[in-house]
């Protein structure tokens, strides 16, 4: 019997095969919905789990508990303001001073803010590296040995500064793997001593590769580290820029002892300070603590920004969630469209094949055959738009990635999804044909012309 019904399916299988071979055009112009509705899912979940992957690779980068605290000038529309008050006779506000964020603060934070793990400080110089003849315009970074660890940045040779040269402020440097690739590709930087400037530097350490894609650092406002030189940071504010002691030369502020040149714009020593917290809980807290105690030792000058990145990061991945479920919307549309396309073709089949239908019921075929025809019809176009659409989503989530620079991963459940939703098209709005045209009588079928 099972082989009796096996070989009955196999034959309704061959006459709908023979149908579609024999309206092609008319079978791909039906599945048309179906095709755009596939790919619009393939295009979805590919831009979908890249996005995810994205955020959760730029979380890794900025760290899961850390705020960051950035410098900042006085806007030049202020200063225009300020300037249109005056020339308009207003009485000139008395300014306050802040000499900008500096080492101090950092030691501040480190020391009064109970929830604070580790802190990071940093000084951004550009320097020119000269080694062996090659010579680069890179960026060399001062830090302190936590820096490494709030970055998630590891040492793949040599090892970390030591604290006799952190608080000696010696000439040693930690470099970059992409700076190892300029400079050492053919020899062990460890020990070596390279021209920074003005200083000359020895190679104790070198940095794991670390990829970050361009959309990331633009996000994310980061530099490339591989190409960074690190120095321990009192190396820097001794043998290269110090803002809190040159600042005196720049400006004139002391004369015999006195304050006479106080600038409008603070300068900062540091360019940069990473604050980790112990608890993600504590992040929205500590910062407003932190930006309050800034505040008071800057004189209630606001030159300084404090923003805490996983916060940004998460508004932007609720910004591309909705991204999403638009897309989402846009494919299901897609593929209702799609079955109500299949079941008015098939409808329309089943009024031109009436008089096929009436001779096969005279042959002997039962309704569940003409049944099964014509839902293998349904089916079978749903499915061949299906791979078309995967196709077509696949190539599209491929032309994303490379053209647009939006990062896309296609996963085999995503495929194997859409090969379910476009079986499932078909069998639903299959149904109501397929029984229709088993429906008829067989008799009425064989008068119709």
């Amino acid at each position: 019997m099972r082989k009796l019904w096996g070989a009955r399916n196999m034959n309704n299988l061959g006459i709908a095969l023979d149908s579609l071979v024999a309206n092609r055009l008319r079978s791909f112009l039906t599945a048309l919905g179906i095709i755009f509705g596939v790919g619009a899912v393939i295009a979805m979940l590919a831009i979908g789990k890249g996005a995810k992957e994205e955020i959760m690779n730029q979380m890794k980068l900025v760290g899961v508990n850390n705020i960051v605290i950035k410098p900042v000038t006085e806007d030049k529309k202020e200063e225009d303001e300020k300037e249109q008050k005056a020339a308009a006779g207003q009485e000139k506000e008395k300014q306050k001073f802040s000499k900008g964020l500096s080492l101090e603060d950092a030691h501040s934070i480190r020391r009064m803010v109970p929830t604070v793990d580790a802190i990071s400080p940093e000084m951004i110089l550009d320097q020119d590296m000269i080694y062996n003849g090659k010579s680069k315009k890179l960026k060399m970074v001062g830090v302190e040995p936590a820096f490494f660890e709030l970055n998630n940045i590891g040492l793949s040779e040599g090892k970390m500064f030591n604290q006799e040269q952190l608080r000696g402020g010696e000439g040693v440097c930690i470099i970059g793997a992409g700076v190892k690739r300029k400079f050492f590709l053919s020899e062990d930087p460890i020990g070596k001593t390279i021209k920074c400037g003005q200083q000359w530097l020895k190679v104790v350490g070198v940095t794991d590769e670390k990829l970050i894609s361009s959309a990331t650092k633009e996000n994310l406002g980061i530099r490339d580290y591989n190409m960074d030189l690190y120095v321990p940071i009192q190396t820097t504010l001794t043998r290269y820029r110090n803002p809190a002691i040159r600042i005196q030369e720049q400006q004139g502020w002391f004369d015999e002892g006195e304050r006479v040149n106080i600038p409008d714009v603070p300068v900062h020593q540091l360019d940069q300070l990473i604050v980790k917290v112990s608890q993600p809980e504590q992040l929205t807290e500590s910062a407003g603590i932190i930006s309050r105690m800034l505040k008071r030792r800057h004189s209630d000058v606001m030159d300084f920004e404090v923003s805490i990145p996983e916060q940004l990061l998460q508004q932007q991945q609720k910004t591309k969630d909705v991204f999403n479920i638009v897309l989402s919307a846009i494919a299901g549309i897609s593929l209702l469209v799609g079955g109500i396309g299949i079941m008015n073709i098939m409808l329309a089949s089943v009024l031109e094949r009436t008089k096929e239908i009436g001779i096969r019921m005279a042959l002997g075929a039962q309704k569940r055959d003409i049944v099964m025809q014509f839902l293998f019809e349904a089916v079978l176009i749903s499915l061949s738009g299906g791979i078309i659409g995967i196709i077509l989503g696949v190539a599209g989530a491929y032309t994303v990635d490379k053209v647009a620079d939006i990062r896309t991963i296609i996963s085999a459940l995503s495929i194997l999804l859409s090969f379910v939703l476009a079986s499932s098209v078909g069998l639903i709005f299959g149904i109501s044909p397929a029984r229709k045209a088993a429906n008829q009588n067989p008799i009425e079928c064989l008068r119709h012309a």
